[in-house]
C-alpha cells in the first residue's frame, strides 16, 4: 500500500448541524465564535454539530443550551441550509448541512459557554444585526424565519 505524501490534502469533510432562531421583542439571539474556530469573533446562530445517532431536534435543545445557558422549545423546522467551501489554500473542503429551526426560550439563564467554539451569547436587537460581523448562516437564518 502506498504512502500517502505529508502534504496531501486534507479529506473532504461533511458537517451535519441544527440551528435554533429565538426572537423575542425586536431581538435575536446570537453567540460569537470564539478563537477556536475559523471566524472568531463573528456573530452565529446558537446551535452546533450532531452527534452520530443524535435526533437534529435534540441536538439543537443541547446546543443551544451549552452555548447560552438558555432551555428553549422549538416551534417549527424553518429549513435546510447547504454551504459548500471548496478547497482552498490549506487542502481543507468544507460541507456544511444546517438544520435551522425557529425556537421560543423557555427558561435558563444567559450566560456565556466556557472553553468551547463560542465564547459570548447576547440578545441582539435587529435593526443592529447588519453592523455586526457574523457568518452567513445569521443572514439565512433570519430570512427562514421572516419567510415562515
Amino acid at each position: 500500500m502506498a504512502e500517502e505524501p505529508k502534504n496531501a490534502p486534507l479529506p473532504p469533510k461533511l458537517r451535519v448541524a441544527a440551528y435554533g432562531v429565538c426572537q423575542d421583542d425586536g431581538r435575536v439571539l446570537l453567540s460569537r465564535l470564539s478563537a477556536r474556530t475559523l471566524d472568531p469573533g463573528c456573530w452565529t446562530v446558537p446551535g452546533g454539530g450532531i452527534e452520530h445517532g443524535e435526533d437534529p431536534y435534540d441536538a439543537v435543545i443541547r446546543e443551544v443550551e451549552e452555548e447560552t445557558g438558555l432551555e428553549i422549545r422549538i416551534e417549527r423546522l424553518l429549513g435546510l441550509d447547504s454551504e459548500h467551501l471548496p478547497r482552498s489554500e490549506s487542502g481543507f473542503d468544507f460541507h456544511g448541512l444546517r438544520v435551522i429551526y425557529a425556537a421560543r426560550v423557555v427558561g435558563g439563564t444567559l450566560r456565556h459557554e466556557v472553553d468551547g467554539t463560542t465564547d459570548r451569547a447576547a440578545w441582539i436587537g435587529l435593526d443592529a444585526v447588519a453592523a455586526l460581523p457574523r457568518v452567513s448562516l445569521v443572514d439565512v437564518a433570519l430570512r427562514l424565519r421572516d419567510a415562515g
